[in-house]
């Protein structure tokens, strides 16, 4: 294990990862309340701290021990998820779709800040490779979490949306697989499918789109 490796890494992804988390819980108590429900206010989970977002084995432990395990090949965390009272939305099955969409679309703003970042950085000649890798990393951070989450499987946000958007009696039946959810994602991350099926077209594409508007990203590095 090269140790060097490691703290470099968590030097370059730990700001990108930390705002990353911070904004994309936040941005899911911002929608709640605004469609009614004050739950995350009322617990102070509507903030930057990144403090109250960070769940010490989802968001520290678990990813050190699969970087150790698989030698950096694998990782994977959650933050604390935003509770939400899906019951006090004005319109519950309309305003749970918006609650959902909040974290995904808080990442692909941030990538597309990032990569405007990278994009000045570039412009000015600089020559600190620690930051264009720092600004390269935010934009594949917030482009992954923007792709993971947007996996239609509760309880993930886009399982989320799907169930909001689909018709009453499929959507309740859809919602069943809500408890087992995770551990069919993590399956699925595990035998490679989320991967090259959902996460690699998506990031690929997202990519495609940033250079056809002139944002130059490090797509070779990241994928």
């Amino acid at each position: 294990m090269d140790f060097a490796n490691l703290i470099q890494s968590v030097a370059i992804y730990a700001l990108p990862v930390l705002f990353a988390i911070t904004v994309h819980e936040a941005a899911h108590g911002y929608a709640a309340r605004h469609f009614g429900d004050n739950t995350a206010y009322a617990l102070g989970r509507i903030t930057l701290n990144p403090l109250k977002h960070i769940d010490p084995v989802g968001t520290i432990l678990m990813p050190l021990m699969l970087y150790f395990a698989t030698n950096g090949a694998f990782l994977f965390g959650y933050a604390k998820p935003v509770p939400v009272n899906f019951g006090q939305l004005r319109n519950p099955k309309r305003d749970m779709v918006w609650v959902a969409l909040a974290g995904p679309a808080s990442n692909l703003v941030q990538a597309f800040a990032w990569a405007i970042v990278f994009a000045l950085l570039v412009a000015v000649g600089t020559q600190e490779i620690f930051f264009l890798k720092m600004a390269a990393g935010g934009v594949f951070v917030n482009l992954l979490m923007w792709a993971f989450n947007l996996f239609p499987l509760p309880p993930l946000d886009g399982g989320r949306i799907l169930v909001g958007l689909l018709p009453y009696r499929l959507a309740a039946k859809f919602g069943t697989v809500e408890p087992y959810g995770i551990f069919i994602v993590l399956g699925l991350v595990l035998l490679g499918v989320l991967g090259s099926y959902w996460l690699m077209p998506l990031l690929q594409g997202a990519y495609l789109f940033l250079q056809a508007i002139g944002l130059p990203t490090p797509l070779a590095r990241m994928l």
